[in-house]
């Protein structure tokens, strides 16, 4: 497809190098030379320097014959006059970053009347993705397949699980017969198992599951959680802001934390039932006073990486709760992993990942019948949800039977509504949803899987 991004910022570059590495011919614009010079030079993308508000610029890029224009600036309203120029220019879709509450509210109006196709707001995206966590206590990161019939969920192995030494084929007896091992990452390495797989404590492994089954699994490994009924948040922007809401009808007791009091005092007004706190958030006899060590979970929400990190890792020392970090710049995994941080979100990314989903969700239409594509463990494993939707080779055959590609994995079939945790004498059928975990990159048909 041919993609336009505009903006070369956190979003826009590692918007560009999601979609060069998927193959599409992509095109970004910035106002910053130097920005579109770098991004040129590290992936496989064109450049123009520019306002990409100009309607000249836009047809130069070759915006009346692109696929898709996705405008991730700075502004608001740039980015939504870069979509409306867009469409006015011939490009097919236009995707427009908001962060703005206000347009939020309006964002019915905005992809009806100014022909846009969607808006994403990463703040409500990141905040949406928080109140999922703080509804699965224990859970380090969820994402949702089948259309919400089944989760991806990552969970610590801690020192004293019952899954310490235990194989992987043994899971489903003696823990949970609906849950599938998928990855493992054990000392920076990444393992794809196979029954005769050992777990071992310190592991962070994925598993596909049934929402429902998440509370029953999660005791069952050793993890110890308890309900979240109080959740301090540390920094009142947007974020903040749009979690408040999130839990405003949930039976939880929030705190928010922010220093500046004119934020303070609209977020006295917005948010009646959320206690707000003018005060220091890295002051540490403020979040002492505050109940950081009672609180059920933390959330480090501050505009600045390094105060989530030194808020994070202090609420994990003093605290019992849990925890959870919001980092957007700092991408040190091999130091962060080993600090107490919790479940880590970034906005970048879960932007990203809305923005991939739409992109495949438009390739559909063309025949390719990969529903969803999520990638884990720092990109090294692609997990897959394909739509049987044709005739295929992989189909109507035992699992047993087919030679599959090594380090892949069919971890989940959902049929007619029920999901089939698979074994070797399961079969892919015709308008089967199948979900696949491997290492390979760039599956495309169903028929990949095969060797």
């Amino acid at each position: 497809m041919n993609i336009i991004v505009i903006g070369c910022g956190k979003v826009g570059v590692d918007l560009a190098k999601q979609l060069a590495v998927e193959k599409h011919d992509v095109t970004v614009i910035d106002t910053n030379a130097d920005k579109v010079d770098r991004t040129v030079s590290q992936f496989d993308v064109q450049g123009i320097c520019g306002n990409g508000t100009s309607y000249r610029l836009q047809l130069e890029a070759g915006a009346g014959a692109c696929d898709l224009l996705v405008a991730v600036t700075g502004t608001d309203e740039v980015n939504l006059l870069c979509c409306l120029m867009a469409r006015r220019a011939g490009c097919k879709h236009a995707i427009a970053r908001i962060q703005n509450p206000i347009y939020n509210e309006e964002a019915r109006y905005l992809t009806d009347e100014l022909g846009l196709t969607m808006t994403i707001n990463p703040e409500l995206a990141c905040a949406e993705h928080i109140a999922k966590l703080i509804e699965s206590p224990g859970v380090l990161d969820i994402t949702t397949f089948a259309k919400g019939r089944i989760d991806l969920i990552k969970l610590p192995i801690p020192g004293d699980s019952p899954v310490d030494g235990m194989k992987v084929y043994e899971f489903a007896t003696k823990i949970n017969a609906q849950t599938l091992v998928t990855a493992i990452e054990r000392d920076r390495e990444v393992i794809i198992p196979n029954g005769s797989t050992e777990l071992k404590a310190g592991d962070d492994m994925y598993v596909i599951t049934r929402p429902q089954e998440i509370f029953r699994l999660i005791p069952k490994l050793g993890i110890k959680t308890r309900t979240i009924k109080s959740v301090l948040i540390a920094g009142g922007g947007n974020t903040s802001y749009y979690l408040a809401k999130k839990l405003e009808d949930l039976p939880i007791n929030v705190k928010i934390i922010e220093s500046d009091r004119s934020r303070c005092e609209f977020l006295s007004e917005a948010l009646p039932s959320a206690l707000i706190i003018n005060g220091n958030v890295v002051d540490r006899q403020v979040l002492m006073e505050e109940g950081i060590t009672d609180s059920d979970a933390v959330v480090s929400l501050t505009n600045l990486d390094e105060e989530n990190l030194v808020l994070s890792a202090f609420a994990s020392k003093v605290g019992r709760g849990t925890t959870i970090t919001r980092l957007n710049t700092i991408s040190f995994d091999e130091v962060l992993r080993d600090l107490p941080l919790g479940a880590v979100v970034s906005p970048k990314v879960i932007t990203t990942k809305s923005i991939l989903q739409y992109v495949r969700a438009l390739q559909n239409t063309h025949g390719n019948n990969i529903e969803t594509l999520y990638r884990i463990l720092n990109d090294r494993v692609e997990v897959l949800e394909f739509r049987v939707n044709k005739e295929t080779r992989a189909a109507n055959k035992a699992l047993m039977d087919m030679k599959l590609k090594k380090n892949l994995l069919v971890c989940a079939i959902v049929r007619g509504g029920k999901l089939i945790t698979p074994g070797g004498k399961d079969e892919i059928r015709m308008w089967d949803r199948v979900v696949i975990v491997t290492t390979h990159k760039g599956l495309k048909d169903i028929n990949d899987i095969l060797a």
